[in-house]
């Protein structure tokens, strides 16, 4: 009987104890879960920022307190760097050095993030030849720029500080014949090209790198970009060229017309990268067709001017890309960019999506600047952006760079939207799947209708209509076109430049050129015959404009303007046309103000510590 006591004790004991464990248990796993629910609850702001959307990022409380865009949350790797290598490159026959003998080699400084060992990183890239650039200490002209090994102020610092502590590499990477990469400055050319090709391939192949390259930069080191995409590395994975030009002859003219510093442009590359050594002893093929391009063209295009040398065709970057590029594309621009204009991004960017190439875009009223760069922005004139500032500065960019770098780099999240964000000329954003929209209607008016003065365009005089007052308010969307009725003069030549205003607000909102030679658009010359009638095919630079009903259109028409030089007929000019023979065509679109395509930026003006605010 004890023993029996005994034994049904023990099983008192032994429920009891398992009672007693599977509560705790239970009551561990509920606090687990309400434990990782309230974490997840009170770091939800930081833990998702990435996924809020784009017309939600205003409502975010990012930090302002910087002159440039933050990541809502700072990296953990520290890093190393920089350190240095030379990557030698295989040219073809065509580019190598005439001269003074040297291998090929292009200089690359490198910083790396302390991620655990065995842990791969992807490369974001910069590529320029402005590394110890300038005058070379010549007397009274100032001392060069930083090296590559130092952080420039546009991309490397920046990427420096906000993707390299969570786990990017940054490379920064002279171009041939500048800083310490050798060869000759083949300026965008088949032998710079091939260099930045090989360099991204380097990064691409070496054991701490998981394969994926990406390349950024602005201007030139925006242009760096598309050469590499002309015969890409299977590794460069994606491109965010922010207004760097799809090719030099692009670059220089529009329609015929030249810029001013279209002239000497090689030269002064040239020059800047001297430095009196045995590297100046190397010479390249172009260095002496380069300097002779733009005389030519301007002089005899008609008669082979332009094409007497490969030199435009091999600087043509997009046409390969289009043909060969595999990764994405990321196209930043300013709508009020002067040093390499929109028309660069637009049609481009439709080109590129026609291709498969999957692209996204980003245009504001800026100028060359970058998206965020809210100092810079608040430099800009009535009629040059200003009217759009401070609602122009995107102080998500770094959030946008983020989910595309993460996915294209990483292979982390959901591949970004390929489309486009515009700002329209008095600030407000608004996204759209492409641009030019394809939901455009086009208003085709003659000049007949219009109130003109002046049938003379010259050097010493002008022509300006007036189109009818608008009676309803109109969304401008595209790139309006001037079909211009014109009779030459006697020359075989003469320019149009035309510039739009609102006439009630005598405000600017862009611009067209054209020299007649090129009356059919792009960069093929016809010859112009004394005294004959026609028609020129005018197109504007990208706009987005918004004008009130009870206003009109007004377009002055002068021989030159802005950057662009007179023509060789400047002093004869044209007569134009302004009657049922003219056009004037504006693409519109309907955006009512409830439409789920306008957005707002995150409003960093309002930000009381904010040190670049209002």
């Amino acid at each position: 009987m004890a023993e029996a006591e005994e034994r049904r004790d023990l099983l008192r004991l032994n429920i009891a104890l398992g009672a007693t464990i599977c509560v705790v248990i239970l009551f561990l796993i509920l606090a687990s879960v309400w434990g990782s629910g309230a974490l997840q609850n009170e770091n939800e702001e930081n833990s998702s920022w990435w996924n809020v959307p784009l017309h939600e990022r205003h409502k975010m409380n990012l930090d302002y307190t910087g002159t440039r865009s933050q990541l809502p949350v700072n990296g953990t790797y520290n890093w190393t760097g920089p350190t240095e290598y030379f990557v030698e490159v295989d040219l073809p026959a065509s580019e190598q050095d005439a001269g003074y003998p040297e291998p090929a080699l292009m200089h690359v400084a490198l910083w790396l993030p302390d991620v655990p060992e065995g842990q791969t990183v992807p490369v974001i890239a910069t590529v320029h030849p402005y590394y110890d650039f300038g005058a070379e200490g010549a007397p009274g002209l100032g001392s060069d720029s930083n090296p590559n090994t130092v952080p420039d102020g546009g991309v490397g610092a920046w990427v420096l500080d906000q993707f390299v502590p969570h786990g990017y590499a940054l490379a920064q990477i002279s171009t041939f014949g500048s800083g310490k990469s050798t060869h000759c400055q083949d300026v965008k050319g088949l032998g710079e090209q091939t260099g930045i090709q090989a360099a991204v391939h380097w990064l691409g192949e070496q054991e701490w790198s998981n394969g994926n390259v990406g390349l950024m930069g602005k201007s030139y080191a925006g242009t760096t970009n598309w050469e590499a995409a002309q015969n890409p590395s299977e590794h460069l994975k994606t491109i965010v060229p922010i207004s760097g030009s799809i090719g030099v002859q692009q670059m220089f003219y529009r329609n015929g017309s030249s810029e001013a510093r279209a002239v000497g442009y090689d030269l002064a590359y040239q020059g800047a990268t001297s430095d009196m050594t045995t590297d100046d002893l190397r010479v390249c093929s172009d260095d002496v067709v380069g300097p002779a391009m733009p005389v030519t063209t301007s002089l005899a295009a008609e008669a082979g001017g332009a094409g007497w040398s490969d030199y435009w065709d091999e600087r043509y970057h997009l046409g390969d890309v289009l043909e060969n590029y595999q990764g994405s594309v990321y196209i930043v621009w300013g709508l009020q960019d002067w040093n390499v204009d929109p028309y660069h991004a637009y049609p481009a960017y439709q080109m590129l999506r026609d291709a498969g190439i999957h692209t996204r875009a980003i245009s504001g009223q800026w100028a060359h600047n970058y998206v965020d760069q809210p100092d810079r922005h608040g430099e800009l004139g009535s009629g040059y952006g200003g009217e759009a500032y401070p609602n122009m500065t995107r102080m998500d960019w770094a959030i946008e760079l983020w989910n595309w770098f993460e996915y294209y780099l990483k292979d982390l999240g959901e591949e970004p939207e390929a489309h486009v964000q515009i700002q329209t000329n008095d600030g407000m954003w608004h996204v759209e799947e492409t641009w030019p929209p394809t939901d455009l209607t086009w208003d085709l008016s003659t000049l007949d209708a219009a109130t003109a003065q002046g049938s003379v365009v010259s050097a010493t005089s002008s022509s300006t209509f007036v189109m009818p007052e608008l009676t309803e308010d109109v969304h401008i969307s595209g790139l309006p076109t001037l079909h211009l009725s014109v009779t030459s003069r006697g020359c075989n030549g003469g320019q149009i430049f035309a510039t739009m205003y609102s006439d009630s607000s005598d405000l600017r909102l862009g611009h067209a050129t054209m020299d007649l030679r090129y009356r059919d658009g792009g960069y093929d010359a016809k010859l112009v015959v004394p005294f004959q009638t026609y028609t020129m095919l005018m197109e504007f630079n990208p706009l987005d404009v918004r004008l009130q009903a009870g206003d009109s259109v007004r377009i002055e028409l002068t021989e030159s303007g802005e950057d662009y030089l007179p023509s060789t007929c400047s002093a004869i000019g044209l007569n134009v046309n302004l009657g049922e023979s003219s056009t004037l065509g504006l693409p519109l679109i309907d955006r009512p103000t409830d439409d789920n395509r306008w957005f707002l930026a995150p409003p960093w003006w309002e930000d009381p510590n904010n040190p670049v605010g209002l």
